[in-house]
């Protein structure tokens, strides 16, 4: 078992460090994981899709602390969800919701209580974290959580028409899976059309072209080149199939 890091933090700030410091300190020697600090910046559908995507390639048993929420400090709830034998805990703001909409088996408990005195502003170190380690050291359910009956925020199962992820070489990430989608169609984006290639050098340098990633979700890229900025990609960007 292992702790999974997903965040919109960015990788070179100072909060990441603070929540792993909680971590070593209430389940010290559990393996932590850092998938992601650059999810889409307050976008929590956006971030919802890519975390359902990176998950689903990931061993059951580990637990996941995700953490993208513009609202914390609100009324919003903080939830642990339990699908398909893997472990969410962070907010209850529609982040685990794809996870959960998909998922053959699930369990819900909302937190209410918590370990750490609380920062308004930082529930990711003071309350998902210490949370996160009593289920990864097998203190969980404990006085700090009661069953739910599900999420308050719900996306549902569905994909999402758009992009929802550019990384840095300028590949912009969908939040469609790819699976069932026919190599003959074309994708539609921001007034461009981009047809199917199989890998990057399937198509000359400089060329778009639409593909099946390793996350099985449908990819924007260029070969050799940024897809982002070719084509006028960011994350939010509508896209749609003739």
């Amino acid at each position: 078992m292992a702790i999974i890091l997903f965040t919109d933090f960015g990788a070179d700030d100072l909060y990441v460090g603070q929540i792993e410091a909680v971590l070593d300190r209430y389940a010290p020697g559990v393996r932590v994981i850092d998938l992601l600090h650059e999810a889409p910046t307050f976008n929590v559908r956006a971030a919802a899709h890519l975390l359902a995507a990176l998950a689903q390639g990931l061993a059951r048993g580990h637990v996941f602390i995700g953490v993208v929420d513009p609202g914390v400090g609100s009324e919003r709830a903080a939830v642990v969800l339990r699908a398909d034998g893997r472990w969410y805990v962070g907010p209850d703001n529609g982040l685990f919701s794809v996870i959960a909409a998909r998922a053959a088996a699930k369990s819900v408990w909302h937190i209410t209580g918590h370990a750490l005195s609380v920062a308004p502003s930082f529930h990711g170190r003071d309350i998902f974290a210490p949370v996160a380690a009593a289920v990864a050291t097998d203190d969980f359910p404990d006085e700090n959580v009661a069953p739910a009956a599900g999420l308050q925020v719900d996306f549902g199962a569905d994909d999402l028409a758009e992009v929802i992820y550019v990384d840095h070489y300028g590949n912009a990430f969908t939040g469609t899976r790819a699976r069932g989608i026919s190599p003959e169609r074309t994708l539609l984006a921001n007034g461009r059309e981009v047809r199917h290639a199989r890998v990057f050098a399937d198509v000359p340098p400089g060329a778009a072209f639409w593909y099946e990633n390793s996350s099985g979700l449908v990819e924007i890229a260029v070969n050799q080149g940024h897809a982002g900025r070719t084509l006028g990609l960011a994350v939010g960007t509508a896209v749609a199939w003739r």
